[in-house]
Protein backbone atom coordinates (compact mmCIF):
# COMPACT_ATOMS: atom_id res chain seq x y z
CA UNK A 1 0.00 0.00 0.00
CA UNK A 2 1.39 3.47 -1.19
CA UNK A 3 1.96 6.32 1.52
CA UNK A 4 -0.79 8.30 0.20
CA UNK A 5 -2.83 10.68 2.33
CA UNK A 6 -6.83 11.43 0.74
CA UNK A 7 -7.91 15.08 1.01
CA UNK A 8 -11.03 16.90 0.21
CA UNK A 9 -9.19 19.02 -2.43
CA UNK A 10 -5.82 19.02 -4.32
CA UNK A 11 -3.22 21.58 -5.69
CA UNK A 12 -0.98 21.74 -8.24
CA UNK A 13 1.96 20.16 -5.92
CA UNK A 14 -0.56 17.12 -5.17
CA UNK A 15 -0.53 16.31 -9.08
CA UNK A 16 3.17 16.39 -9.76
CA UNK A 17 3.27 13.92 -6.71
CA UNK A 18 0.18 11.68 -7.88
CA UNK A 19 2.29 11.11 -11.10
CA UNK A 20 5.02 10.53 -9.51
CA UNK A 21 3.70 7.82 -7.76
CA UNK A 22 1.82 6.41 -10.53
CA UNK A 23 5.82 6.28 -12.52
CA UNK A 24 7.57 5.05 -9.88
CA UNK A 25 8.32 1.21 -9.27
CA UNK A 26 5.36 -0.62 -7.34
CA UNK A 27 3.29 2.10 -9.19
CA UNK A 28 0.85 1.76 -12.42
CA UNK A 29 2.86 -0.37 -15.09
CA UNK A 30 1.29 1.79 -17.99
CA UNK A 31 2.13 5.21 -16.51
CA UNK A 32 5.83 3.69 -16.22
CA UNK A 33 6.15 2.95 -19.35
CA UNK A 34 5.10 5.70 -21.21
CA UNK A 35 7.15 8.17 -22.76
CA UNK A 36 7.07 11.60 -24.39
CA UNK A 37 6.78 9.47 -27.99
CA UNK A 38 3.83 7.69 -26.55
CA UNK A 39 1.94 10.36 -24.95
CA UNK A 40 2.34 12.55 -28.13
CA UNK A 41 -0.98 11.82 -29.44
CA UNK A 42 -2.93 12.13 -26.61
CA UNK A 43 -1.19 15.35 -25.77
CA UNK A 44 -2.50 17.03 -29.23
CA UNK A 45 -6.14 15.10 -28.80
CA UNK A 46 -6.32 16.44 -25.05
CA UNK A 47 -5.92 20.26 -26.86
CA UNK A 48 -8.31 20.13 -29.37
CA UNK A 49 -11.21 18.98 -26.59
CA UNK A 50 -9.99 21.75 -24.95
CA UNK A 51 -11.04 23.82 -27.87
CA UNK A 52 -14.15 21.56 -28.46
CA UNK A 53 -15.08 22.86 -24.36
CA UNK A 54 -14.51 26.42 -25.51
CA UNK A 55 -16.65 25.84 -28.29
CA UNK A 56 -19.20 24.70 -26.27
CA UNK A 57 -19.19 27.57 -23.79
CA UNK A 58 -19.22 24.99 -21.39
CA UNK A 59 -17.04 26.01 -17.72
CA UNK A 60 -17.35 22.67 -16.35
CA UNK A 61 -16.42 20.84 -19.43
CA UNK A 62 -13.59 23.27 -19.86
CA UNK A 63 -12.13 22.91 -16.17
CA UNK A 64 -11.95 19.25 -17.07
CA UNK A 65 -10.45 19.14 -20.18
CA UNK A 66 -7.81 21.89 -18.87
CA UNK A 67 -7.20 19.46 -16.27
CA UNK A 68 -6.64 16.70 -18.59
CA UNK A 69 -4.28 19.13 -20.71
CA UNK A 70 -2.03 19.86 -17.49
CA UNK A 71 -2.10 16.47 -16.64
CA UNK A 72 0.21 16.05 -19.94
CA UNK A 73 2.50 18.61 -18.97
CA UNK A 74 2.76 17.31 -15.89
CA UNK A 75 3.19 14.18 -17.00
CA UNK A 76 5.90 15.06 -19.59
CA UNK A 77 8.08 17.08 -16.60
CA UNK A 78 8.09 13.85 -14.66
CA UNK A 79 9.51 11.81 -17.19
CA UNK A 80 12.27 14.46 -17.69
CA UNK A 81 12.85 15.06 -13.77
CA UNK A 82 13.21 11.37 -13.42
CA UNK A 83 15.68 11.23 -16.26
CA UNK A 84 17.74 14.65 -14.41
CA UNK A 85 17.53 16.76 -16.99
CA UNK A 86 14.56 19.01 -15.55
CA UNK A 87 11.30 19.64 -13.86
CA UNK A 88 8.27 21.11 -13.62
CA UNK A 89 9.57 23.93 -12.31
CA UNK A 90 12.22 24.62 -14.09
CA UNK A 91 9.55 24.56 -16.86
CA UNK A 92 7.56 27.33 -15.02
CA UNK A 93 11.10 29.13 -14.56
CA UNK A 94 11.14 29.15 -18.40
CA UNK A 95 7.67 30.47 -19.25
CA UNK A 96 7.66 33.25 -16.40
CA UNK A 97 11.12 34.05 -17.82
CA UNK A 98 9.49 34.33 -21.17
CA UNK A 99 6.56 36.40 -20.15
CA UNK A 100 8.90 39.01 -18.47
CA UNK A 101 10.83 39.82 -21.41
CA UNK A 102 8.12 39.69 -24.09
CA UNK A 103 6.38 42.18 -21.90
CA UNK A 104 8.80 44.99 -20.92
CA UNK A 105 5.69 47.59 -21.21
CA UNK A 106 4.38 45.96 -18.06
CA UNK A 107 8.05 44.59 -16.39
CA UNK A 108 10.15 47.04 -17.73
CA UNK A 109 10.05 51.12 -18.56
CA UNK A 110 8.90 50.62 -22.32
CA UNK A 111 5.52 52.67 -23.45
CA UNK A 112 3.18 50.82 -26.11
CA UNK A 113 -0.04 52.80 -27.75
CA UNK A 114 -2.13 49.64 -27.30
CA UNK A 115 -2.27 45.83 -28.41
CA UNK A 116 -0.99 46.25 -31.88
CA UNK A 117 2.13 47.73 -30.89
CA UNK A 118 2.60 45.36 -27.96
CA UNK A 119 2.52 42.44 -31.09
CA UNK A 120 4.24 44.41 -32.84
CA UNK A 121 7.18 44.32 -30.21
CA UNK A 122 6.47 40.81 -29.30
CA UNK A 123 7.89 39.73 -32.79
CA UNK A 124 10.57 41.80 -32.66
CA UNK A 125 11.58 40.26 -28.99
CA UNK A 126 10.87 36.54 -30.24
CA UNK A 127 13.32 37.22 -33.27
CA UNK A 128 16.01 38.37 -30.77
CA UNK A 129 15.18 35.76 -28.21
CA UNK A 130 15.03 32.65 -30.82
CA UNK A 131 17.86 34.57 -32.54
CA UNK A 132 16.20 34.64 -36.01
CA UNK A 133 18.11 36.81 -38.58
CA UNK A 134 16.11 36.65 -41.72
CA UNK A 135 12.41 36.70 -42.25
CA UNK A 136 12.73 33.21 -43.73
CA UNK A 137 14.06 32.20 -40.22
CA UNK A 138 10.49 33.18 -39.41
CA UNK A 139 8.87 31.27 -41.72
CA UNK A 140 10.74 27.77 -40.86
CA UNK A 141 10.39 28.49 -37.01
CA UNK A 142 6.50 27.62 -37.90
CA UNK A 143 6.26 24.09 -36.34
CA UNK A 144 5.59 21.38 -39.08
CA UNK A 145 3.45 19.01 -36.49
CA UNK A 146 0.50 21.96 -36.50
CA UNK A 147 -2.81 21.30 -38.27
CA UNK A 148 -1.79 22.30 -42.01
CA UNK A 149 -4.26 24.81 -42.93
CA UNK A 150 -3.07 26.73 -39.43
CA UNK A 151 0.36 26.18 -40.08
CA UNK A 152 -0.09 27.26 -43.53
CA UNK A 153 -1.82 30.69 -41.98
CA UNK A 154 0.82 31.23 -39.94
CA UNK A 155 3.96 30.91 -42.71
CA UNK A 156 1.70 33.42 -44.64
CA UNK A 157 0.90 35.66 -41.50
CA UNK A 158 5.07 36.22 -40.61
CA UNK A 159 5.72 36.83 -44.87
CA UNK A 160 3.18 39.43 -45.25
CA UNK A 161 5.37 40.80 -42.02
CA UNK A 162 7.98 41.26 -44.58
CA UNK A 163 5.70 43.16 -47.14
CA UNK A 164 5.58 39.44 -48.79
CA UNK A 165 1.62 40.25 -49.33
CA UNK A 166 -1.10 41.31 -51.77
CA UNK A 167 -2.48 44.61 -51.06
CA UNK A 168 -5.93 43.51 -50.70
CA UNK A 169 -8.58 40.16 -50.79
CA UNK A 170 -8.42 40.52 -54.78
CA UNK A 171 -5.00 39.63 -55.40
CA UNK A 172 -5.74 35.96 -53.29
CA UNK A 173 -8.37 35.34 -55.43
CA UNK A 174 -7.12 35.99 -58.81
CA UNK A 175 -4.19 33.73 -57.46
CA UNK A 176 -7.32 31.02 -55.83
CA UNK A 177 -8.20 31.18 -59.87
CA UNK A 178 -5.33 30.68 -61.03
CA UNK A 179 -4.54 27.60 -58.81
CA UNK A 180 -7.64 25.81 -59.71
CA UNK A 181 -6.47 26.33 -63.04
CA UNK A 182 -3.49 24.97 -62.55
CA UNK A 183 -5.11 22.25 -61.15
CA UNK A 184 -6.98 21.22 -63.60
CA UNK A 185 -4.06 21.38 -66.05
CA UNK A 186 -2.28 18.66 -63.68
CA UNK A 187 -5.53 16.67 -63.76
CA UNK A 188 -5.56 16.49 -67.91
CA UNK A 189 -1.85 15.91 -67.95
CA UNK A 190 -1.84 13.39 -65.41
CA UNK A 191 1.21 15.12 -63.86
CA UNK A 192 1.87 16.95 -60.51
CA UNK A 193 -1.65 17.20 -59.07
CA UNK A 194 -0.84 16.69 -55.95
CA UNK A 195 1.79 19.53 -55.86
CA UNK A 196 -1.03 21.67 -57.43
CA UNK A 197 -3.62 20.54 -55.41
CA UNK A 198 -1.72 21.16 -52.29
CA UNK A 199 -0.85 24.94 -54.40
CA UNK A 200 -5.09 25.31 -54.66
CA UNK A 201 -5.06 24.81 -50.68
CA UNK A 202 -2.23 27.33 -50.02
CA UNK A 203 -4.27 29.88 -51.96
CA UNK A 204 -7.76 29.24 -49.90
CA UNK A 205 -6.12 29.83 -46.82
CA UNK A 206 -4.53 32.95 -47.87
CA UNK A 207 -8.34 34.07 -48.94
CA UNK A 208 -9.21 33.07 -45.33
CA UNK A 209 -6.74 35.27 -43.97
CA UNK A 210 -8.09 38.60 -46.29
CA UNK A 211 -11.26 38.07 -45.09
CA UNK A 212 -10.29 37.23 -41.43
CA UNK A 213 -11.74 33.99 -41.34
CA UNK A 214 -10.01 30.61 -39.71
CA UNK A 215 -9.62 28.05 -41.87
CA UNK A 216 -9.52 25.61 -39.97
CA UNK A 217 -13.23 26.49 -38.32
CA UNK A 218 -14.78 27.05 -42.58
CA UNK A 219 -13.42 23.94 -43.40
CA UNK A 220 -14.63 22.11 -40.09
CA UNK A 221 -18.19 24.28 -40.78
CA UNK A 222 -18.14 22.96 -44.36
CA UNK A 223 -17.60 19.56 -42.83
CA UNK A 224 -20.37 19.62 -40.81
CA UNK A 225 -22.78 21.13 -43.44
CA UNK A 226 -21.64 18.13 -45.46
CA UNK A 227 -23.04 15.73 -42.60
CA UNK A 228 -26.41 17.06 -42.25
CA UNK A 229 -27.22 17.47 -45.75
CA UNK A 230 -25.63 14.01 -46.35
CA UNK A 231 -28.00 12.99 -43.46
CA UNK A 232 -30.95 14.60 -45.60
CA UNK A 233 -30.19 12.35 -48.41
CA UNK A 234 -30.12 9.46 -46.86
CA UNK A 235 -33.80 10.02 -44.90
CA UNK A 236 -35.38 11.27 -48.36
CA UNK A 237 -33.79 8.12 -50.48
CA UNK A 238 -35.29 6.01 -47.15
CA UNK A 239 -38.09 7.84 -47.92
CA UNK A 240 -38.49 6.24 -51.13
CA UNK A 241 -37.89 2.98 -49.99
CA UNK A 242 -34.22 3.23 -51.49
CA UNK A 243 -30.80 2.52 -50.88
CA UNK A 244 -28.28 5.19 -51.52
CA UNK A 245 -25.37 3.18 -52.83
CA UNK A 246 -28.28 1.77 -55.40
CA UNK A 247 -29.05 4.84 -56.74
CA UNK A 248 -27.66 6.54 -59.74
CA UNK A 249 -25.64 9.73 -59.17
CA UNK A 250 -28.00 11.79 -60.98
CA UNK A 251 -30.85 10.54 -58.48
CA UNK A 252 -28.70 11.49 -55.60
CA UNK A 253 -27.90 14.52 -56.96
CA UNK A 254 -31.63 15.62 -56.96
CA UNK A 255 -31.84 14.94 -53.35
CA UNK A 256 -28.85 16.92 -52.94
CA UNK A 257 -30.55 20.08 -54.25
CA UNK A 258 -33.58 18.99 -52.29
CA UNK A 259 -31.94 18.38 -49.42
CA UNK A 260 -30.04 22.17 -49.47
CA UNK A 261 -33.75 23.71 -50.16
CA UNK A 262 -34.47 22.47 -46.60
Amino acid sequence: MIDFVRKETYGLKDLEDIVSILRAPGGCPWDGEQTHESLRRGLMEESCEVVEAINEQDPEHLKEELGDVLLQVVFHADIEREAGRFDLDAVADGICKKLIFRHPHVFGDVSVSGSDEVLVNWDELKREEKHQETYTDTLTSVARSLPALWRAEKVQKKAKKAGFDWDDCSGAVDKLAEELGELREAIDLGTNVTEELGDLMFAAVNVSRFVDADPEVCLNAATEKFISRFAKVEALSRAQGKDMKEMTLTELDKLWEEAKRT
